[in-house]
């Protein structure tokens, strides 16, 4: 029994949580809306230690992400279907995860905004390291295929309408699993 996966992929900042929460409210199908946002922001993470100084984000960062990615295999193997968001801003971690997930069903999504639109963004937010958008902009869809590729700046029902569609109508092999 395997999920299905549909993989937010985009710059901090580019509409993946606007259009991951309104793609798990209108499909077919139960989704879980997944990403280290959610872990962040329910304390699973000790980001008060960090902040503090106390630790080190550089010395826990590739243990979580190797658990995080872990967690996606077992929850898809499982038979959960997941609306995943992600930044792939490391070397390794595509290939991590293409052999984790190489027997779920994946639909690899890229969302995209203007450099201009990812720092405003960034800055209302208010809640993200100020230049993590433009560091993303300029080299996480570099050489890299998607099954579908969204504007984050378009209407966000109308991407999901798009996005939609395209899921339905896949037949193959999801990009994702192509080698870069």
């Amino acid at each position: 029994m395997t999920g299905k996966i549909i993989f937010l992929h985009g710059a901090s900042s580019s509409g993946k949580s606007t259009i991951a929460r309104r793609l798990q409210a209108r499909i077919d199908q139960p989704f879980f809306h997944y990403s280290i946002d959610h872990l962040r922001d329910s304390g699973v993470l000790p980001m008060a230690r960090v902040a503090a100084g106390e630790l080190q984000w550089k010395e826990i960062r590739a243990p979580f992400f190797d658990g995080f990615h872990r967690s996606i295999a077992a929850f898809a193997s499982a038979g959960n279907n997941l609306i995943l968001e992600h930044i792939l801003d490391t070397p390794g971690w595509r290939e991590q995860l293409a052999e984790l997930l190489a027997r779920q069903d994946m639909f690899f999504v890229g969302v995209h905004a203007s450099l201009a639109e990812l720092i405003r963004r960034e800055k209302a937010r208010g809640d993200r390291k100020v230049g993590s958008a433009e560091v993303d902009f300029h080299s996480i869809h570099k050489d890299v295929r998607y099954d579908l590729e969204l504007s984050g700046e378009a209407d966000a029902d109308e991407n999901v309408d798009r996005l939609i569609a395209a899921w339905h109508a896949q037949r193959v092999r999801s990009a994702f699993f192509d080698p870069a």
